[in-house]
């Protein structure tokens, strides 16, 4: 699919960044692959990875999505686009409001129009299980982001740009997540659990990745895919980790949930439910493919149905934890 195509990902020296590149690097011959993020460092650092003179397809943009006209110069020519970039910490955002609305809002907006005057063919930015029925800044401006990327493909006309969304939850090892946070903690004997009962749902940077790669396949533009994957409860978690260690329960922080929601009950009646995943499907008088879906496989979810990491059937045992923090621990034995 990516083969002789220019794909440029936003955010690209992110954790989603470096594994979406290796994974492009190893399994695709592009005719450019584009890094485009506004950190010159990281940048360095991984072209020393990536190469130009090793990789010649790729290539580093330094900009940032609040910056339209930079936008419009590197989406020259680009077929695919992978919107991963956004100020993600919620505590962060809580504390510099406009900030996140300027880069995970604005520069959603930034992103549609360069991506309409340029022609891109295809459009997939990354959301968040916060921006479902949000309850901190860093949810509401994904929600934003989610409503405006949907909305592009009203604006794109009949047959430029189409937009979709890819929803899922926290990622397991990526930064500030809770195994590299456990493992930091396990030294001191004591893990902090927020709450006894809380769950959360779990998904791989590669396992991201494959989804992502599958949704540029299958998109029509005006989708939300939320994918199916297993859920976890956060003391199974410090048990994998730490079995010996004490385990303090310091109470849920704020803008946290108790239980990961990706699916609401308020979307569950214009989403369609497939073996592997789920489209929400958008609530605008040129969304014409639900037929063409539901042939293909999709069926309605019932009405008041939810998608939840507390009421999920599909649950990782302690085991299955255990060989994600020590394949965690292996990859970043260097670091």
């Amino acid at each position: 699919m990516l083969n002789d195509k220019v794909v440029l990902i936003t955010g690209g020296t992110g954790s989603f960044g470096k594994k979406l590149v290796k994974t492009v690097v190893e399994n695709y011959k592009p005719k450019k692959l584009i890094i485009f993020s506004r950190d010159e460092l990281k940048q360095f650092e991984m072209e020393q990875v990536y190469s130009g003179k090793k990789y010649k397809f790729m290539r580093y943009f330094i900009g940032d999505v609040r910056d339209q006209n930079r936008l419009d110069e590197a989406f020259q020519n680009v077929d695919y686009v992978v919107h991963a970039a956004a100020l993600k910490q919620v505590p962060a955002c809580e504390y510099n409001p406009i900030e996140a609305v300027k880069t995970n809002v604005m520069g959603a907006q930034n992103i549609i129009r360069a991506a309409i005057r340029n022609k891109v063919g295809k459009v997939i930015a990354l959301s968040t299980d916060k921006a479902a029925n949000p309850v901190n800044l860093y949810g509401a401006t994904k929600l934003c982001s989610d409503k405006l990327f949907i909305a592009g493909n009203s604006m794109r006309g009949g047959d430029g740009t189409i937009f979709s969304v890819v929803r899922y939850g926290n990622v397991v090892g990526s930064r500030g997540s809770v195994i590299p946070f456990f493992l930091k903690k396990k030294k001191g004997g004591v893990i902090p659990v927020t709450d006894e009962r809380m769950t959360r749902f779990s998904i791989t940077l590669q396992e991201g990745v494959d989804f992502v790669m599958k949704c540029f396949d299958i998109m029509h533009g005006g989708e939300v895919f939320v994918p199916k994957i297993p859920s976890y409860k956060i003391l199974d978690v410090a048990k994998a980790v730490a079995p010996d260690a004490k385990i303090q329960v310091i109470g849920i922080r704020p803008g946290e949930k108790l239980h990961e929601l990706m699916i609401p009950e308020d979307e569950s009646r214009h989403t369609l439910e497939f073996e592997r995943y789920f489209v929400i499907q958008p609530d605008f008088h040129w969304w014409t493919n639900e037929a063409k879906l539901i042939h293909d496989g999709g069926t309605l979810c019932p009405e008041g149905f939810s998608y939840k990491s507390n009421t999920n059937d599909k649950w990782l045992s302690l085991e299955d934890i255990r060989t994600l923090v020590k394949d965690f621990e292996e990859e970043h034995k260097s670091e």
